[in-house]
C-alpha cells in the first residue's frame, strides 16, 4: 500500500532511502533529533504547561514526501523525537500527516493550521484534542520553532533554514500566480 497520491510518488533517491532499515535510519538521525527536542524543551518549557495531560501522548508526524515519519512524545522529563519507519509505527494516540513543505510552514509560523486542515493538505487521525493542544502550544511560542531548531546547529542550521524558507516562498509564489 502506498501513501503517495497517484502520480506523486517518491523520487528514486527517496525510494532508495525508504528502503533503508528503520534501525539504520533511526541511528543516523538520533543525535540530530535528540539535540532538537532537548534544545527546544530547554528554550520553551512553557510548551509543556500548555500541553497539559498530552505530554504523555505519542504523536506520529508523517511528512509524506520524506522516507520516514517522526515520533514525538513531549514528556518534559524526557522528550522523545525519533525517526521511525512507516511500516512499523510505534504505538501512538495522534497522527499528523502532510507534505514536508506544509508541515514546515506550520512549524515556521507561516501557515494557518485551520486553513491547511480544511484544504485537506493536512490529515489528522486519532486524538484530535491532543493535536489541537500541540498546535496551540507551538502557536504560543514567540518567534519560530524552526528558527530555534536551526539556531541549535549554528551557521549550518541557519543556512538550511534559509534554504527551506526560500523554497517555501518560491512554492507559495507559484501557487498564488
Amino acid at each position: 500500500m502506498t501513501i503517495f497520491p497517484p502520480g506523486r510518488g517518491p523520487s528514486r533517491a527517496v525510494s532508495f532511502l525508504a528502503d533503508l532499515s528503520a534501525p539504520v535510519l533511526s541511528l543516523a538521525l538520533a543525535p540530530l533529533l535528540n539535540r532538537v527536542v532537548e534544545g527546544l524543551a530547554r528554550k520553551h518549557p512553557s510548551i509543556f504547561d500548555r500541553l497539559g495531560p498530552h505530554t504523555a501522548t505519542g504523536y506520529v508526524i508523517d511528512a509524506t514526501n520524506l522516507p520516514f515519519a517522526l515520533f514525538l512524545r513531549p514528556d518534559p522529563a524526557r522528550p522523545v523525537l525519533s525517526a521511525v519507519a512507516r511500516n512499523s509505527l510505534p504505538a501512538h494516540q495522534a497522527l499528523i500527516r502532510g507534505s514536508f513543505d506544509t508541515l514546515f510552514e506550520l512549524i515556521d509560523s507561516d501557515a494557518d493550521g485551520d486553513a491547511v486542515f480544511f484544504s485537506r493538505d493536512l490529515v489528522i487521525e486519532g486524538n484530535t484534542e491532543a493535536v489541537v493542544s500541540l498546535r496551540n502550544a507551538l502557536d504560543d511560542v514567540d518567534g519560530s520553532i524552526a528558527a530555534d531548531a536551526a539556531d541549535l546547529f549554528g551557521p549550518p542550521g541557519r543556512l538550511a533554514l534559509g534554504f527551506l524558507r526560500g523554497r517555501a516562498g518560491a512554492r507559495n509564489e507559484r501557487t498564488s500566480s
